[in-house]
C-alpha cells in the first residue's frame, strides 16, 4: 500500500506531467526555430544553416519542395532524432530535427523508465497485495505457534508440578504419608515442591511419634487396674479400657455409648457436676456407693479436662476403693480404740490415786486435813468422771449422729444464725463478714449445718489465740450449680502432713480435745452430698472451703436420664 499510495501515485503523475511538459516546450521550441529558419530560406550560404543549427542546438533541418525534392540543409540525414516538428512554408515544408542535452536527456530517460516500471509494478498491483498478505500470515501464523508452544511449555512448567503437589495431596489425604513429589520445577515452584516435600517428611515422623504416643499411652491404660473412661465434650463416651470390665459387666462396657449405661440417674447427676468442676478447675473427684449386681462398691471418681476448652473432653478415672476404704476403716478404728483407751486411761489413774488416799483417811483419826483431802479427792474424781462422761458422749453422739432432715434454706441466713452463737467468742477478732446477696436456695439441714459453721468458726477463733493479728474471713458465693462457704483465718495454720489426717476421728492438733470435731463436720457434709476442703491462707492461716450442692442441682439428680452432659 505504501508503493501505490496516494503521494506515490501523484509523484508518478507529477513525473508524466513533468515529461510532457519537456516534450512540449522541445516541440514549440523546435517550430519556433522552425518560423526563424524560414526567414533563411534562399540563402546561398551553406554556412548560414550550419551556424543556425550549431547556436539553436538543432540536429538537422530539411526541406522538401513542392515538387517533392527533399533537401537536407543541414545535419546528418541518416541520424534519428526524437523530436521531429515541420513548418509549412509557400515554396515547400521545413522540417526540423532536434534532441535534448545529453544530461536533461539522461534524466529524461531515468524518468520515462521509472514510469514504465511503476506502471508495470501498478498492473501487478493485486498480485504483490496477495503475496504480501500472504507473507504476513505466515509470520503470523509462525508468531502465533511459537507463541502457542512456549505458552504451552510455560504452563507445563507451572502445571505439571501442581498437579503433581494436588495428586500427593490425594495421597496424603488417603493416609499414605511416605508420599513424595518428584517433578522438575523452577523458582517459586521448586521451593513450593521442595516446601511440601519437607512438610510431608515432618507429618509422617509426627504421625509416627502420636502412633508411637498412642500405643505406649494404651499400653499403660491396658495395664492400669483402674478404669478410664474418654469422653467427649457433650459427654458421649470415647474409649475405655479393659479394667473398667472389673467393675461393670463386659457386655454393658461394650454396649455404651454414654455415661447413663453404666451408671444410675443420681451417679450421673454427681458426674456431671464433676465435669462442671473440672471445667474450671482441671481436676475435680469425690466418692459415690455404687450398687453392682451383687454388691454395693465404693467407686472413687475423678475428672480431669483434656486442655482448656470444655469441646476437647474429659477423662474419667473409676477407681473400686471399697478394699481400701475397708482398710482404711480398720485402721481408723483401730486408732480410735487406742485413743479412746488412752483417754478413758489418763483419768483412771488420778481416780485410783483418789481412792487411795481416801481410804488411808478413813483409817486414821478424822482432821481438818482429811477433811480437806477428801473434798479434793471428791472433786478430782468428779472432774474426771465428768471427762470420761464427755468423751463417751461425743464418741456415741459421732457414731450415731442423728439423721439429716433437709429443707429448703435460704443459706445466708443459716451462717447468720451460727455466727450469733459464736458472737461471744469472737471478742478481740477482726471479723470480715462477705455474705454474696440472692444466693441460689439449698437442700440441707439447717440445724446440722449450723453446728458445722460454728465448729469450723470456733476452730478458727481458736486457731488465732496466738496470732498477732487476728482476722477472720466468712464469705459465700455461687460457683455454678453450688453455693461455697469460706472461713478463713490468720492463724498458725496446718502441715502439710495434718491436712491428710485433719478430718479423722480422734485426731487433733491442739494440745486438748477429743478430736472428733472435724469428722463429725465431715460426716454432716457427706450425708448432704457437700464437699469440704482445706487449703493454706495468704498470707498465713488456714482456709476451709465447704461446696454445698443447689436446690436445683439435687432436683436435676433425681429428673429423668439427660441426654448428656451440659455446662
Amino acid at each position: 500500500d505504501k508503493w501505490f499510495s496516494r503521494p506515490v501515485e501523484d509523484i508518478n503523475r507529477n513525473l508524466v506531467d513533468v515529461g510532457n511538459m519537456i516534450d512540449a516546450q522541445m516541440k514549440e521550441r523546435i517550430r519556433a526555430q522552425g518560423h526563424w529558419m524560414m526567414v533563411l530560406l534562399g540563402s546561398e550560404d551553406p554556412g548560414v544553416y550550419q551556424r543556425f543549427c550549431r547556436e539553436h542546438q538543432i540536429g538537422r533541418v530539411q526541406f522538401r519542395a513542392v515538387n517533392g525534392t527533399l533537401q537536407t540543409l543541414c545535419g546528418d540525414a541518416t541520424n534519428v532524432f526524437p523530436y521531429n516538428e515541420s513548418v509549412d512554408a509557400p515554396a515547400g515544408t521545413l522540417t526540423l530535427s532536434a534532441a535534448l542535452p545529453v544530461d536533461l536527456e539522461k534524466k529524461k530517460a531515468e524518468i520515462d523508465h521509472s514510469v514504465r516500471i511503476y506502471k508495470r509494478l501498478s498492473a501487478d498491483r493485486k498480485s504483490f497485495r496477495a503475496i504480501y498478505l500472504l507473507l504476513l500470515l505466515l509470520i503470523t501464523l509462525f508468531v502465533l505457534f511459537v507463541a502457542t508452544w512456549l505458552a504451552r511449555y510455560m504452563a507445563s512448567q507451572i502445571s505439571t508440578p501442581i498437579a503433581a503437589l494436588l495428586d500427593a495431596a490425594q495421597h496424603i489425604r488417603k493416609g499414605d504419608l511416605g508420599y513424595r513429589v518428584h517433578t522438575g520445577a523452577i523458582d517459586e515452584l521448586a521451593t513450593l515442591v521442595k516446601a511440601f516435600n519437607e512438610m510431608t517428611s515432618d507429618l509422617e515422623r509426627n504421625s509416627k511419634e502420636l502412633e508411637s504416643r498412642r500405643r505406649f499411652t494404651e499400653t499403660i491404660l491396658e495395664s492400669i487396674p483402674t478404669g478410664v473412661i474418654s469422653l467427649s465434650g457433650d459427654g458421649k463416651i470415647q474409649r475405655v479400657n479393659r479394667a473398667l470390665m472389673s467393675i461393670f459387666p463386659e457386655a454393658q462396657v461394650r454396649s455404651a455409648t454414654r455415661l447413663e449405661d453404666l451408671f444410675g440417674r443420681e451417679d450421673v447427676a454427681e458426674i456431671r457436676y464433676l465435669i462442671n468442676r473440672a471445667g474450671r478447675t482441671s481436676v475435680a473427684g469425690t466418692q459415690i456407693e455404687f450398687q453392682a449386681a451383687d454388691r454395693v462398691l465404693t467407686l472413687s471418681l475423678t475428672v480431669a479436662a483434656i486442655g482448656q476448652r470444655r469441646s476437647s473432653g474429659f477423662v474419667l478415672v473409676v477407681e473400686d476403693s471399697s478394699e481400701v476404704l475397708r482398710a482404711q476403716k480398720a485402721i481408723a478404728w483401730n486408732e480410735v480404740a487406742r485413743r479412746v483407751a488412752h483417754e478413758i486411761k489418763n483419768p483412771l489413774t488420778p481416780i485410783a490415786l483418789c481412792a487411795d488416799r481416801i481410804a488411808r483417811q478413813i483409817e486414821r483419826t478424822p482432821t481438818p486435813d482429811t477433811q480437806r483431802i477428801l473434798r479434793e479427792c471428791c472433786t478430782t474424781i468428779s472432774r474426771e468422771v465428768q471427762s470420761v462422761k464427755t468423751l463417751v458422749d461425743e464418741f456415741s453422739q459421732f457414731t450415731r449422729l442423728p439423721a439429716a432432715r433437709p429443707v429448703a434454706c435460704r443459706f445466708n441466713e443459716i451462717v447468720s444464725n451460727a455466727l450469733a452463737v459464736v458472737q461471744g467468742r469472737l471478742d478481740g477478732i477482726d471479723l470480715q463478714l462477705e455474705l454474696e446477696p440472692d444466693l441460689p436456695i439449698v437442700n440441707i439441714d439447717p440445724e446440722q449445718f449450723k453446728r458445722v459453721v460454728v465448729n469450723l468458726v470456733d476452730n478458727a477463733a481458736e486457731a488465732m489465740q496466738h496470732s498477732p493479728l487476728k482476722t477472720l474471713q466468712v464469705a459465700t458465693r455461687t460457683t455454678g450449680d453450688s453455693v461455697e462457704l469460706l472461713i478463713a483465718d490468720s492463724g498458725c495454720g496446718i502441715s502439710r502432713d495434718d491436712k491428710e489426717k485433719l478430718f479423722l476421728p480422734y485426731f487433733s492438733t491442739k494440745g486438748r480435745g477429743t478430736g472428733l470435731g472435724l469428722a463429725i463436720v465431715n460426716r454432716i457434709l457427706s450425708d448432704h452430698n457437700a464437699m469440704i476442703r482445706v487449703e493454706d491462707n495468704h498470707p498465713c492461716g488456714a482456709r476451709f472451703v465447704v461446696e454445698v450442692p443447689t436446690m436445683a442441682r439435687v432436683e436435676a439428680s433425681h429428673s429423668p436420664d439427660p441426654a448428656g452432659v451440659h455446662a
